[in-house]
């Protein structure tokens, strides 16, 4: 238990990190995320960019288990 959590906390390390560059790539700006903004209000729900986070983290998986060879 205690390496999971290690690595999630890595894991928010990196993604800390990264984040000024993730925002430069218009990841979170995507066609397809839905923001309603009104007065006071704003909802903004990253689908397309929860898709393309999902299938580069699924590649980035598969290619550690195939040099892995698991």
């Amino acid at each position: 238990m205690s390496r999971i959590l290690i690595a999630i906390g890595i894991l928010f390390i990196l993604a800390g990190v990264l984040w000024p560059l993730v925002t430069r790539l218009g990841l979170g700006r995507l066609p397809g995320d839905i923001v309603i903004e009104r007065d006071n209000f704003r909802l903004y729900i990253p689908v397309t960019s929860a898709i393309v986070v999902s299938l580069a983290i699924s590649v980035l998986l598969a290619i550690l288990r195939a040099f892995l060879g698991r």
